[in-house]
């Protein structure tokens, strides 16, 4: 092989020198076994002239087993060292995990020892890099793949150690929410019962406890009236809740009842749907148990009358209408409240509100629905069948009155529901304002009226020219 001087060599070959030399280096470190005490190196490549490529000299048979004999040895060993640095991910997932955890409740401890941790298996990568680069591997793979594998295993124990804290954590504050919502569900209850005695007391009526029916008079009447709109003005409410529950159009069912009426606001509407259950509530109210007498009643017999309905008054005033209604099902109540409720609860309706028609089903084979919404339903019809019972306890009997559509507001017959009606800017007639519709009947005791309460209102005319 001719010589070549060193400063004849082109850049290209001097590389190639490099890298045989860093070859023949990397196979004296790594320690492979000389055969018959000489180290097995690659043939010299001839040098040829510049525009040829180098022709390798063929070995004999038992170098070609030699390097693939190497070729495994270096696979097996690349597969070490990604096992290490594998293995050591996971402790760096672990470490961290732990790092998280220790924040959770603040553990200063248990942060400090984490954090050394991530250090130093960051530092553990850091060093298998600076092993890649320079070609320094592990001597014992198959013991390091074993080694590595238990590391990573005990990483994920860890993980999975720290993620059952977690979850037990987390148990516990669940835990401690379940008690505090149930703390607050009693306490709510609490408040529910409490709202629901005030509901069911007398309340207003705790003026008529000591009544006597010699001490009558027109404002024991007002004062049972209030309280019957009071109640009818909740059970609108949760009527009005329920079909917005149920997906009605509210104002389409707000016009069914009161067609071209116009409202001031928007909430103005609830009115309507008042009036609707005031009118069905008191239809018929003016007879006796709410229907026609045979014949008249002798004089006589009208006092017995009174004193029958006064008492009648007296048994129900301080009793939840469900449980009367569960003792007396079949009383005179009993029958108001069968036909009222089947009056004023469309069928509908109550499919919209419930899927089904238990309650009208329950009503028509002669029981009661012994559910929240009846429940309303009933105290409400309690209140307007008490008035009813005061009404006919007095001599002459109070007389119930409403006023037409399109009627001039009068201050002594009406009571306005809507001030905005008088309102410069709203009134644009010259003359006064008109009522839409009646909401609540007024009544007449003697020479005493009780206004009824109405809605004020500009209607849409035709105006002929």
């Amino acid at each position: 092989m001719e010589s070549v001087k060193p400063s004849a060599m082109t850049p290209a070959k001097s590389k190639l020198a490099r890298t045989f030399a860093k070859v023949l280096h990397i196979r004296a470190v790594s320690g492979v076994a000389p055969v018959d005490g000489v180290k097995k190196v690659k043939p010299q490549e001839k040098v040829v002239k510049d525009d040829q490529k180098p022709v390798k000299s063929k070995g004999s048979w038992s170098q070609l087993f030699d390097k693939d004999d190497k070729d495994d040895e270096n696979k097996v060993v690349i597969e070490a060292l990604l096992a290490k640095i594998f293995a050591t991910i996971s402790s760096v997932k672990a470490a961290y995990s732990q790092l998280q955890y220790a924040q959770s409740p603040y553990d200063a401890e248990g942060i400090q020892s984490a954090d050394c941790l991530v250090v130093k298996e960051l530092k553990n990568l850091s060093e298998f890099k600076q092993c890649y680069f320079k070609k320094q591997f592990d001597f014992s793979p198959e013991k390091t793949l074993v080694s590595a594998e238990i590391q990573e295993l005990n990483s994920l124990l860890k993980t999975y150690e720290i993620m059952r804290k977690k979850l037990e954590s987390q148990l516990r504050l669940k835990d401690s929410e379940i008690i505090f919502l149930r703390e607050k569900l009693e306490e709510i209850n609490k408040q529910n019962k409490l709202t629901e005695k005030r509901l069911y007391s007398s309340g207003q009526l705790s003026m008529l406890d000591h009544l006597h029916f010699s001490g009558l008079s027109p404002s024991h009447f007002n004062a049972v009236l209030r309280h019957a709109v009071k109640s009818i003005r909740g059970f609108v409410r949760l009527m009005i809740d329920e079909m917005k529950t149920a997906g009605w159009d509210i104002d389409a069912a707000a016009n069914s009842i009161q067609p071209n009426a116009v409202y001031y606001k928007a909430d103005h509407k609830c009115f309507a749907f008042e009036s609707f259950v005031c009118r069905e509530m008191f239809n018929a109210f003016h007879y006796p148990n709410y229907s026609p007498a045979k014949e008249p009643l002798p004089e006589r017999k009208k006092q017995q009358q009174q004193q029958l309905f006064f008492e009648r008054f007296t048994e129900l005033k301080s009793v939840k209408a469900k449980d009367y209604l569960s003792r007396k099902s079949k009383s005179s109540f009993g029958k108001f409240c069968r036909v009222k409720y089947l009056q004023v609860i469309h069928p509908k309706m109550e499919s919209s509100f419930f899927g089904n028609l238990n309650h009208r089903n329950l009503v028509n084979s002669g029981e009661f629905p012994d559910t929240g919404f009846f429940a309303s339903f009933a105290e409400m019809a309690k209140r307007v069948w008490l008035l009813h019972c005061l009404a006919f306890s007095f001599q002459p009997e109070a007389s119930i009155f409403q006023v037409n559509k399109g009627t001039r507001f009068s201050e002594v017959y009406m009571e306005s529901l809507d001030d905005e009606a008088f309102l410069p800017s709203n009134n644009t007639q010259e003359s006064d304002p008109r009522v839409a519709f009646t909401v609540v009947p007024g009544f007449r005791i003697g020479k005493t009226v009780l206004q009824c309460q109405v809605y004020l209102s500009q209607f849409q005319t035709n105006h002929n020219h």
